[in-house]
């Protein structure tokens, strides 16, 4: 993560020209925060060799799989800790609900450090 976020730091002073949204930095590093290394890596890998004038770019979630917490987990956590803070969406992909696009609420960690 640590040459992510350094790459991160250094293109905040260049222009934009990633044709993803999220940018390939930040759809890596959701990659390495929900997937293991080696899926993150490939899945990193491919969408920043297809970051170029042969593909038309576009909103591109990174995909994981995930399999949600009971309902009672979720009532205990929360009525352990009160409010959650909810930073990161699972929208589902399919109908079996295997795998999900993760999004990420901007607005949520902008509120939550004022």
């Amino acid at each position: 993560m640590t040459p992510i976020k350094g790459y991160q730091y250094l293109s905040k002073m260049l222009p934009a020209n990633c044709r993803y949204y999220p940018t390939c930095s930040e759809y890596a590093k959701w990659q390495f925060e929900f997937n293991a290394p080696h899926k993150a890596l490939a899945a990193s890998t491919l969408r920043i060799l297809r970051c170029n004038q042969l593909f038309d770019g576009g909103i591109d979630y990174p995909v994981v799989t995930f399999t949600p917490p009971r309902h009672e987990a979720l009532r205990e956590l929360n009525g352990f800790s009160g409010k959650m803070k909810i930073i990161y969406w699972f929208v589902p992909k399919d109908e079996k609900r295997s795998q999900y696009y993760v999004i990420k609420d901007f607005d949520a960690i902008n509120n939550s450090q004022t």
